[in-house]
């Protein structure tokens, strides 16, 4: 098991969350792809987008429901920050993940995190568990609660 996913995984234990990890064989890259792994639609699927302060380096997650796209304009809004989008290498850097496995839960560092409203309108929804590989399942408020994400409109 990867220091990612165990990260993960102990992330969701210390916040008093049960998740199931599931390993997806043909990977989970795209919203298509993880929700074609799980059988649901790219709207169910959570992308986490990291933009970043290039003025101090800060980080800023956003939970994003798989079938919109972050704008740019809109993130910076909501964060009250100019944002740039962040490198895999400062992702990799901040988070301890890889983009393409960029989980809501077990970041090295405290990370400000914004939530699409759109994800809230299902039961569950998927994301990724610190590998393109490994996602996990959970309710949107469970997931709100656990990152302490502040819903806003920051989609196009």
């Amino acid at each position: 098991m990867s220091k990612s996913l165990k990260r993960v995984i102990a992330d969701a234990e210390a916040r008093g969350l049960q998740i199931e990890v599931l390993r997806m064989d043909d990977g989970t890259l795209t919203a298509q792809a993880a929700a074609d792994a799980v059988g649901t639609t790219p709207a169910q699927i959570v992308k986490s987008i990291i933009f970043r302060d290039a003025a101090t380096d800060e980080h800023v997650l956003f939970l994003t429901a798989g079938h919109n796209r972050v704008c740019p304009d809109r993130a910076a809004q909501v964060a009250g920050i100019d944002l740039a989008k962040a490198d895999a290498a400062s992702i990799r850097r901040v988070t301890g993940f890889a983009i393409g496995g960029v989980s809501p839960l077990g970041h090295l560092t405290p990370i400000r995190t914004y939530l699409d409203p759109d994800i809230l309108n299902f039961d569950t929804v998927w994301a990724a568990a610190g590998t393109p590989h490994h996602l996990f399942e959970i309710a949107p408020d469970a997931l709100q609660k656990a990152t302490g994400a502040t819903t806003a409109a920051f989609t196009v």
